[in-house]
Order: structure tokens, then C-alpha cells, then sequence
């Protein structure tokens, strides 16, 4: 228990927009759920202004098309999303003053498509069973009916340049003087680990990057190559692929972006992950450290528990937390969670008597 009360100091700047908050997030010590003898550590991408890591790269897919003449003041933006992404584009849209339409398959959380309405963005859904190639498809197709600015996320070098430039940089001074021997991150688009391996393979060489992808999707576990164009985009599902319930993770093909970590060795170890063991480990970041998380950053944290209980004592380890759980509430994860009041919590409104819901 704290002994003296808490002060804060405000972070001694005065900030000109949302957007020049994106990055910078914490990282967090877990220390009711590490393992004996090993530290882990959690980096709280939900600190971001939209909640996800995401944020990172809408922003710089927007201003390095701007640097580059790419996007035109007021052109529309089109991208396909499996919803942070989406929510990421639509702040930086709505505050940059550009249009944005999304695509998604229906498939994903109804929270995700009123947050982009929020922001002002029109999603247009696309059937769950043409699964993510068909939301990339039908952003392509908007694109080039109506001459608005892709943004690839998939494919774009603005992806994994932002995590080089940002995300890696803040683990460098986070870390610096500091044990650091693993970190662990799922995929989605691919950005996030190529940004990584990038700067911790130069600056890092003894921590090893420890990479997941879904039990039931193991797209790179497979060992089979994706079909692409000759420009990268992917020409078909994966042939690994089945639907899994990591929302962000893993879409059915594996992302340009990407195949720079898998050609150029940009992780140690690929380790797969069932989708119910990092939801519940999400509800236990929640219940025993009041961090709450997403699927995928239970997931992540699954995996992490994992290479705790085999790691070296003294061992410290570094997981990546992706986006909040609040963008999973009609989602699996909060299935268990009731709206009204279970046994016991009737049972203290009962013992005292005033204030007393009539019953249910």
C-alpha cells in the first residue's frame, strides 16, 4: 500500500491535436500473475488515443501519403479493417478533415463499426464468408471506381517504418541498462514484429522476438507459401486459414508486410495459441492485475506465460497488449460476463434494507 498520496505533474506540454498523443505508451511490471523467478511485463498499446496499436500506423499511412503527394487535401480514404485499423484512420481522418469509408466483413464486433461511425467514417460490410480477402477486395474495388486514396496497410512500408521509428524505439529506452530477453507479439498485418526485429536484432541481439498466430490458423506454421500479384497483394486464402476467434489477428492470407520478418528471420520461434486460452487469460489481466485487454492481448499473454514457465530464472519478458477489452463486449469474452445481478450480488442487495431493485 501506497504510503504517502499520489502526485502527478501533467506531462509539461501543451498538444496542438489528438494525433500528436499516438504513441509512447506504457510499459506495465504483472505481479499477480508472473511466473516464480521470471518478470514479465506488458506494453499497454490501449494508451493510444483510439485504444490500439493500430493508432501508430493510421497516422503515419496519412502523413506519409501526404509527404508524398499520395493523398490530396479532402480525397477520400478506402481501407479494408478488421476494425482497429479502421477506428486508428477514422481519428486521424476526422481530425485531418479527410473522408473515410471502410470495409469489413460482418463478421466482426458491432462495437468496431459504431466507433467508426462515431468518427464519422461509413463502413460498408462484406459477407463473413468471403473472410478478409473479401473486405481487401471490395477496398480495392471502391478505390478504383471512385479514384479515392487506398491506404494498404497490408502492403504499405509506412506500416513497419512506425514501429521501427516509434514502438522499437520506446522499448530501447524503456529497457535501456535493463534485462530484456523475450518479447512476445501476434501478427495481424505483420507490422509490429517487422518494426521490431528491425531495431532489437541491431541494437537488442540477446532477446529473442517470439511470434504467435491462432492453433487454428497456423498460416505460417504451415510452412506454405502465400499467392500474391506481382505487386504483393494476395491473389487467394491462405490454404491454412479457418476462422478463429483472435479478432485482429491473422487474416486469411499472410501480409506483405509480414514476409519481411519471415524471410529475413525476423523472429526466433513461432509459437501457436488457442483462441479460449487468451480469452481467459484476458479475464485474468482483468480480474488479477486491472488490466484490461482484448482477445489478442490475451493471446499474446497466453503465449508469454508460456515461455515463463520454460525461461531461465531471472528471465524477463516483454508482451505486447494490442487494444482494449472494451472493443470485444459482444464478443465471446465478455459471454460469461451478466448484465444483471448474479446470486451473491442479490444476496448483499438483500442484507441491508433500502435501495432494493424490485426482483428480476
Amino acid at each position: 500500500m501506497a504510503s504517502e498520496t499520489r502526485t502527478t505533474k501533467g506531462r509539461g506540454r501543451l498538444y496542438e491535436s489528438i494525433v500528436e498523443t499516438v504513441g509512447d505508451t506504457p510499459t506495465i511490471r504483472i505481479n499477480n500473475l508472473s511466473v516464480p523467478g521470471v518478470t514479465i511485463y506488458v506494453k499497454a498499446e490501449f494508451f493510444n488515443p483510439a485504444s490500439s496499436v493500430k493508432d501508430r500506423l493510421a497516422l503515419n499511412i496519412i502523413e506519409a501519403a501526404e509527404r508524398s503527394g499520395a493523398l490530396k487535401p479532402g480525397q477520400t480514404v478506402v481501407e479494408a479493417t478488421s476494425g482497429n485499423t479502421g477506428i486508428g484512420l477514422a481519428m486521424v481522418c476526422a481530425q485531418k478533415g479527410y473522408p473515410l469509408v471502410v470495409t469489413m466483413a460482418d463478421s466482426f464486433s458491432i462495437e468496431r463499426r459504431k466507433l467508426m461511425r462515431m468518427l464519422g467514417a461509413k463502413v460498408v460490410l462484406t459477407p463473413r464468408a468471403q473472410k478478409g480477402l473479401g473486405m481487401y477486395n471490395k477496398a480495392v474495388e471502391l478505390a478504383e471506381a471512385n479514384g479515392w486514396f487506398l491506404a494498404r496497410q497490408f502492403e504499405t512500408s509506412a506500416n513497419a517504418d512506425i514501429h521501427e521509428a516509434t514502438t522499437a524505439r520506446e522499448i530501447i529506452n524503456d529497457f535501456a541498462g535493463s534485462r530484456l530477453d523475450y518479447v512476445v507479439t501476434g501478427y495481424g498485418t505483420g507490422g509490429t514484429v517487422t518494426g521490431l526485429s528491425r531495431v532489437l536484432r541491431r541494437e537488442r541481439p540477446e532477446t529473442r522476438i517470439i511470434l504467435s498466430e491462432p492453433a487454428n490458423a497456423q498460416l505460417l506454421g504451415s510452412g506454405q507459401a502465400q499467392e500474391r500479384s506481382a505487386e504483393g497483394t494476395p491473389t487467394a486464402s491462405h490454404p491454412a486459414f479457418t476462422p478463429h476467434p483472435i479478432q485482429g489477428w491473422t487474416p486469411d492470407f499472410i501480409p506483405l508486410v509480414l514476409q519481411e520478418a519471415v524471410d529475413g528471420g525476423g523472429y526466433d520461434e513461432l509459437i501457436p495459441v488457442a483462441g479460449p486460452d487468451g480469452m481467459e487469460w484476458a479475464r485474468r489481466l482483468a480480474q488479477k492485475e486491472g488490466i484490461l485487454t482484448g482477445i489478442s492481448g490475451g493471446s499474446t499473454f497466453a503465449v508469454a506465460q508460456q515461455v515463463a514457465e520454460r525461461a531461465a530464472p531471472g528471465s524477463v519478458i516483454l508482451c505486447m497488449l494490442p487494444d482494449t477489452g472494451e472493443r470485444y463486449m459482444t464478443t465471446p469474452l465478455f459471454e460469461a460476463i451478466q448484465a444483471d445481478m448474479d446470486a451473491e450480488e442479490l444476496a448483499l442487495s438483500m442484507s441491508t434494507p433500502g435501495y432494493q431493485l424490485p426482483p428480476a
